[in-house]
């Protein structure tokens, strides 16, 4: 067992390259197969250290799972498993973890869930909880999840920094979402964020996204730390953050202006794979770069018609429709799309609502509203959907007809050309003083008369913790607004937080504001 163990500890220092060599000699090394015989032969009288720390080393070293001296130790661990300690108990546990499920391993993890279930109020060690609970994982029972979260809880107040790594990823792999202890850790991770590895950063943003769990200070210390030492990370590390922080919607600002610099001036390592991110993710936060906006997308436009050749349809689709989301139009790109659209190619469902069909549609859209050529309309063409409007948009209608007085003095569910729909819409004078009746307005279209159009949109709408709207909402604010509208989004949760007073009175402040009439677009259409 010592031997094995310190095999494994030299092991497990070396990089991935020398792994795989030293393992071979271990493998081939006529020792080994004697050690290993000497174990077969005395597993079961093993003390129950020895036993767990041999299959955890062997298991490790790499030793095939089918092999009958790893399923002979996993036999003998089911038959002495009431023997174990929580020593003994963590170290099964994090052997189990790394094991594929077959018959034997299934038996033995379900004994130890047996055990834990019996033992959890002894044990009083965190690294032994969170080592349960990276073993017993999602399949876990409700119950026991909760007992595993009041054990933690506990002993809370003893956490340290490498454990609260471990217990993010031992909640990730238990898929379970324990505020108290995920925020324990955030507090814990955002004081030491500086001994974070790079690959610890992914893990992190990685479990939030798996717990569903958002906490903008932590996501923010560690955006901050990686752009504060971003000339230590190579690129592809730094797009790789990017990523993860766009899958949660939260949008590092200064970093994303750093990465576009650095895009701008060495823009030969965006391969394919690294431009679709690159494209994903600036185009799903909605964010272009306060300086040199221009060349950052011109660069992305040169490199993705350097990708041209050798890029598949829906890469194709998805880029071009990326870049459409913020306003650019990549011509060449473009042209070659609309070609395989004509011949058929691009092999499109039959279903309007299936994602490739809408990234489409999306992309004409925006070929149109986004041309230079493209001017207002003197008249939209509209349809009332429905008089009933949907339980969550209740209160701004309520809230509506308290302001204005009268059902007659605005329009709720109002589908527009190009598949686009507003929640409300109110029509005010030139002067922007005095809302005017719906049908008057209808009976007598006026250049003058100003229209604002309502969007009542979810938080995931927004890049998390702001009131920026997210690339697809940015787009539709950004195209009503070439039809004529006067858009105002609000967040519609905390719209329903607020009292009805308050609620008037915001709507209110909205309708005669000066900022309902302005039009901060952050987008590339003049470049057009």
């Amino acid at each position: 067992t010592n031997a094995l163990t310190m095999a494994w500890r030299l092991f497990k220092t070396l990089s991935e390259e020398q792994q795989r060599y030293e393992k071979q000699l271990i493998f081939e090394h006529p020792v080994f197969a004697k050690l290993c015989q000497e174990l077969l032969r005395g597993a079961r009288g093993m003390t129950r250290g020895d036993l767990v720390f041999s299959l955890h080393a062997l298991v490790h070293l790499g030793v095939p799972q089918n092999t009958l001296l790893v399923q002979t130790l996993v036999r003998v661990c089911q038959e002495k498993l009431n023997q174990l300690d929580n020593r003994c108990i963590s170290v099964l546990a994090t052997t189990l973890a790394g094991m594929d499920k077959d018959k034997n391993v299934s038996a033995l993890q379900a004994g130890l869930q047996l055990l834990v279930e019996q033992r959890i109020s002894s044990i009083k060690d965190i690294f032994v909880l969170q080592n349960l609970m990276k073993c017993l994982g999602k399949g876990a029972p409700l119950f026991l999840k909760r007992k595993l979260e009041m054990a933690v809880v506990r002993e809370i107040d003893g956490l340290t920094f490498p454990n609260a790594l471990r217990m993010f990823l031992a909640l990730a792999a238990m898929n379970y979402c324990s505020l108290p202890i995920l925020n324990a850790c955030s507090k814990k991770i955002q004081e030491n964020v500086h001994d974070l590895p790079f690959r610890q950063l992914i893990l992190i943003l990685e479990a939030c996204h798996t717990l569903l769990y958002r906490n903008v200070k932590l996501f923010s210390a560690l955006a901050d730390y990686v752009n504060s030492t971003a000339y230590l990370w190579d690129k592809r590390q730094i797009i790789l953050f990017l990523s993860a922080c766009e899958t949660l919607g939260f949008q590092p600002t200064e970093l994303l202006d750093f990465f576009a610099e650095k895009v701008i001036e060495d823009p030969d390592f965006l391969n394919l794979k690294n431009l679709l991110i690159a494209l994903r993710v600036y185009s799903r936060l909605n964010h272009v770069p306060r300086v040199q906006k221009h060349l950052f997308f011109e660069t992305l436009h040169s490199c993705l018609n350097k990708c041209l050749p050798q890029i598949s349809n829906t890469e194709l689709l998805k880029a071009v429709y990326a870049l459409g989301i913020l306003g650019y139009l990549p011509h060449r790109a473009l042209d070659e799309l609309l070609q395989k659209d004509s011949k058929d190619e691009l092999l499109l469902s039959d279903d309007p609502k299936e994602q490739n069909t809408v990234m489409l549609r999306c992309v004409k859209t925006c070929m149109e509203l986004d041309s230079p050529s493209f001017t207002k309309p003197a008249f939209v063409l509209t349809e009332n959907l429905s008089s009933l409007v949907s339980l969550n948009l209740r209160k701004a209608q309520e809230a509506l007809i308290e302001l204005l007085g009268d059902e007659n003095m605005f329009r709720q569910n109002v589908q527009l050309p190009y598949g686009y729909h507003i929640d409300f819409e109110i029509r005010m004078d030139s002067d922007r003083k005095k809302v005017l009746p719906i049908v008057a307005t209808d009976d007598h279209p006026d250049s003058h008369v100003q229209r604002l159009a309502f969007l009542f949109a979810p938080m995931s709408a927004f890049c998390l913790g702001t009131t920026h709207p997210q690339g697809k909402l940015a787009m539709k604010k950004r195209h009503l607004s070439k039809l004529g509208y006067h858009v105002i989004l609000i967040q519609n949760k905390k719209f329903q937080e607020m009292r009805n007073e308050d609620a008037v009175e915001f709507l209110k402040r909205k309708i005669y504001s000066e900022d309902a009439f302005s039009f901060p677009e952050a987008t590339l259409q003049d470049n057009n």
